[in-house]
């Protein structure tokens, strides 16, 4: 007869909803005991979203959950954790100026110092759980100089320090490299044997065809597989379900090149260091000609950010060579490339595209001071400054009071305007733009369009970073994929939605 199985968390009818966005849809899943699931979908599908609410962490408009058999109540992490249930974030919470025995003590419910939290008692009782899980390393050297996949493992000995019978690790791959996740997945199949349930959130499928029992994959808040057998499952088919379809024709018009422009950008063979969490780039090689929008597609933490930051001069090149107009300038300076008509809209307009605490004009202006020279430098025109930023402000409709005002004061879609209107400036020649239209709304997203149609039809070459492939196949005249900081693969228009898709997590048919 066959036996029931044995479900050691699951939720149902689980809602989230973050203002006019539905993060999570009605998501009912249970995750079988002493088994390996991993859960996959885009970014912004809800994985992380999901996974808080699993571990407390976050509070569902509607829903329940049940822990190792027993009801647990939402939004309570000390509750989940006492129901046998702990989480390991992509980025570390262990404190890095800690040592490590004073950082296990610090995040650990099962406190080795007794009840003086004697710093004896902490070196020697992490010392000997730290021998019986593998961890060769002192307890008393600072978190800061251990290695990390060696913190990657402090973590999960951290969680399971608490008896955790359920472990959910959020993208732990993702700042390890090959040879540290080959020994993470033998630590995690080890753990499976032992009795552990694993929920692992992965994006490369690679990943999940060495690590997973199961596949789950969550779509826009939408749970379109529950945990089913790994065996049972291709890429292409574990690709379609995160992907879906796309109706292009529903999508915005193109606006055709101009025929015959030159070469802007040549990326030559161009390598770089992996920097944060994202890894660097590896003999990445493209080019770019005048009125041409390329899109940059992929998983977030593939090197996008780093493109970004090369075209830009703020990571530095290893290898290789980047050529704009004909020109060398894989040694020259950020604001020799500005000066050479070369502009960026980042990441994050909040922390990185305007100073919330500096004046309208000085955000506008600042970075081009020499322009208002008066009289002998370094004496400028802040009057002339004023005028000018107020000039442009208009003409990209920002909604403001008074220059004087803070950056901070802006609305996000007026912060992003004003972003453009800097960088979208008179002799633009290549623009790099990130997520332009993340957060806004459908006025914004088209005000945005128009204007990187607008430098396109001027003959600017455009790089278009984004995660929303709706956006990509919109305005885009090609698609580059880059995954592991190499060319996954380009499209020409039509594009197929499979094809990029594939590229992205790497599937194969």
């Amino acid at each position: 007869m066959e036996s029931k199985m044995v479900v050691s968390l699951g939720c149902a009818q689980v809602d989230v909803r973050f203002g006019a966005v539905q993060a999570l849809k009605s998501i009912s899943i249970g995750f079988e005991a002493g088994k390996i699931h991993a859960l996959l979908g885009q970014n912004g599908a809800g994985k992380s979203t999901l996974a808080r609410v699993l571990s407390g962490l976050s509070v569902p408009d509607s829903g329940t959950l049940e822990i190792c058999g027993k009801p647990v109540k939402t939004g309570m992490p000390v509750a989940a954790r006492a129901a046998g249930l702990d989480i390991v974030h992509q980025r570390f919470t262990l404190p890095p100026t800690f040592t490590v025995a004073e950082a296990l003590e610090f995040a650990s419910a099962r406190k080795m110092g007794g009840t003086f939290y004697k710093a004896g008692s902490i070196r020697n009782g992490w010392g000997e759980k730290m021998r019986a899980a593998g961890i060769n390393t002192d307890p008393d050297a600072k978190l800061a100089d251990v290695p990390i996949e060696t913190v990657q493992a402090l973590e999960i000995l951290r969680a399971l320090s608490n008896d955790a019978k359920v472990l959910i690790l959020d993208e732990p791959t993702a700042l390890l490299s090959l040879p540290a996740i080959d020994a993470l997945f033998n630590q995690l199949r080890h753990l499976r044997d032992q009795g552990v349930t694993l929920i692992v959130i992965l994006h490369k499928l690679r990943e999940v065809m060495a690590l997973a029992d199961t596949v789950s994959v969550l779509r826009n808040g939408s749970l379109t597989l529950p945990p089913t057998p790994k065996p049972e499952l291709t890429t292409a088919q574990i690709s379609d379900l995160m992907i879906g379809e796309a109706t292009i024709e529903t999508m915005a018009p193109v606006r055709t090149k101009k025929p015959n422009q030159p070469e802007v950008l040549n990326f030559d063979a161009v390598s770089s260091s992996r920097i944060g969490v994202e890894p660097g780039l590896s003999d990445l090689s493209f080019s770019l000609s005048g009125g041409q929008i390329l899109g940059i597609a992929g998983v977030e933490g593939n090197g996008q950010r780093q493109l970004a930051e090369v075209l830009c001069a703020m990571s530095p090149t290893r290898s290789g060579q980047i050529t704009l107009l004909g020109e060398n300038i894989t040694l020259t300076t950020t604001q020799m490339r500005r000066d050479k008509g070369v502009r960026a809209v980042p990441f994050d307009r909040m922390t990185e595209g305007a100073g919330l605490t500096l004046p309208l004009w000085e955000n506008m202006q600042s970075w081009r001071a020499e322009a208002f020279q008066k009289g002998q430098w370094p004496f400028v025109s802040t009057t002339k400054m004023q005028q000018a930023a107020s000039e442009a402000l208009e003409g990209f409709k920002v909604v403001f009071g008074s220059v004087q005002q803070e950056g901070g004061s802006l609305s996000g879609g007026n912060l992003q305007r004003l972003i453009l209107a800097r960088e979208f400036s008179k002799g633009v020649k290549l623009v790099i733009t990130a997520q332009p239209t993340r957060g806004l709304d459908f006025k914004a997203t088209d005000f945005v369009w128009s204007e990187l149609n607008r430098l396109r039809s001027e003959g600017a070459a455009i790089i278009l970073i984004s995660s929303d492939l709706e956006e990509l196949f919109a305005i885009s005249d090609q698609i580059m994929v880059l995954r592991d900081g190499t060319n996954a693969g380009q499209f020409s228009r039509p594009f197929e939605l499979r094809s990029i898709g594939d590229a992205m997590v790497g599937a194969t048919r």
